[in-house]
């Protein structure tokens, strides 16, 4: 498991504890009034979500958490008000034109009801790695009103296609994140939670990928609650605001954990780092396996489906709440945004695995089996445990040799069972190698 020091990055402004006893002197390109006219715009199109309390987190802090349900929208994500609002303010010949994206998720879906509410059409790019799940939901969403049109690359070479072609045809290019209607349209989620709890909220804890949700709620909360704390939550796999924090601008990551895929974003956006850099509180950093950890307590325990980036904002009030966690004081009524739960139930294989690693509860090794007859009854009954689960094994026989190499996955009960079982294997006759849960060969086979 990563240590507690692992899981207490955070990111703080320079220069001020609160940035937001600043914005007077410090104009941004979205004002408060931007986010309540975006409202306005999006009160017949997004839904109002529910506010809900999580029991086993108010239990765990000590003071009230609730989460606010984006995983609601009919696009399952915030994202629609966004791209709602920005293509809402086009012109009349704007719209003629045409709008371009680039995504695989969220934001595709967002801008193909867009496009089905005004009666716009759109080109929406996406990686050919795109799921056909995904393909059908924005299909189906947009209707006769969009196009898909698929690249072969990551995200950042299928972004620049589309940017483009948003260019060669005059179509206007729907940002994600870094637009200022864009923002606006998404702070419209600090209003409603402001409406919906009143004077009691303290704190709102905010998933960050490119910036443009906790932007907007930002901005809009600093001119109308200044008194509630704005904390933004990172995965640590994309940590590009942080990375922006620390450089004082936006700067590119080296490389980005896909895993997170709805906020991994490899450079944080300039409109929005200036907005999080006045206005956020903090910026925390979270590890993917607590992430995956939380994703299936949020589905076991709670009955809701979030995607990676919508459990990040309770991953990490869990945390704060384990001690875990620096950067995000419980001492008031806190609510985290489930930004989304457009997960795919085919990744949950790799949700538990990367949960029971991150535990410290699930291992691997490489096995030397003599190769002869009872070798893999005497591991069975001398090594593992009563409580150790096999839940992986890859075994090839080698006839011209005396072993024969096995890939043994375990799962044990605690990290007591996993001390009992490391010293069985010490004093076992068999050769038995531990490997690291960040080893090429173990990515390679599992």
């Amino acid at each position: 498991m990563e240590s507690t020091e692992d899981t207490q990055q955070h990111a703080r402004r320079p220069g001020h504890e609160r940035g937001r006893k600043d914005a007077e002197s410090s104009p941004h390109a979205v004002s408060a009034r931007d986010v309540d006219e975006a409202a306005q715009r999006l009160s017949h199109v997004a839904r109002l979500t529910a506010v809900d309390e999580i029991d086993r987190l108010t239990e765990a802090a000590g003071v009230r958490v609730l989460v606010k349900r984006e995983d609601q929208q009919v696009v399952r994500s915030f994202k629609l008000r966004g791209a709602y609002n920005r293509m809402a303010q086009l012109s009349e010949s704007e719209r003629q034109a045409g709008v371009v994206c680039a995504s695989a998720g969220n934001h595709a879906q967002g801008v193909a009801m867009a496009c089905a509410q005004l009666g716009i059409h759109g080109t929406i790019f996406l990686p050919s790695s795109t799921p056909r799940q995904k393909r059908r939901r924005i299909a189906t969403i947009g209707g006769p009103w969009i196009t898909m049109q698929f690249v072969d690359g990551t995200f950042d070479e299928t972004q620049a296609v589309a940017l483009a072609a948003a260019e060669r045809s005059w179509k206007t290019y729907i940002h994600p994140y870094d637009d200022p209607a864009v923002i606006a349209g998404q702070g419209s989620v600090a209003k409603e939670i402001a409406e919906q709890l009143g004077d009691s909220l303290a704190t709102v804890v905010v998933p960050v990928g490119g910036g443009g949700l906790i932007a907007g709620m930002a901005a809009w909360l600093s001119e109308n609650r200044p008194d509630v704390r704005v904390i933004g939550v990172e995965s640590e796999g994309a940590a590009s605001t942080s990375a922006a924090l620390a450089a004082g601008e936006p700067v590119k990551l080296p490389q980005v954990d896909m895993f997170v895929d709805g906020t991994a974003v490899g450079l944080a956006g300039s409109c929005t780092y200036d907005l999080v850099r006045d206005l956020v509180d903090e910026v925390v950093v979270v590890p993917e396996g607590a992430v995956c950890t939380e994703m299936l307590d949020l589905y076991h325990l709670d009955g809701i489906i979030a995607e990676p980036a919508g459990a990040l904002s309770t991953t990490a009030i869990s945390l704060a709440a384990a001690g875990l966690l620096q950067g995000l004081p419980l001492d008031g009524v806190t609510v985290g945004i489930i930004s989304g739960g457009n997960n795919d139930l085919t990744r949950y294989n790799e949700v538990q695995e990367r949960s029971q690693v991150y535990r410290n509860l699930r291992h691997y090794f490489l096995v030397s089996f003599p190769q002869r007859p009872g070798a893999l009854r005497e591991f069975l009954d001398d090594v593992l445990g009563p409580e150790d689960d096999i839940l992986y094994f890859e075994y090839t026989k080698k006839n011209n040799r005396e072993t024969g190499p096995a890939l043994v996955g375990i799962d044990t009960a605690s990290e007591s069972s996993l001390t009992d079982l490391r010293e069985r294997m010490a004093s076992s006759d068999l050769r038995i190698d531990e490997l690291d849960s960040d080893s090429e060969l173990l990515r390679f086979l599992v």
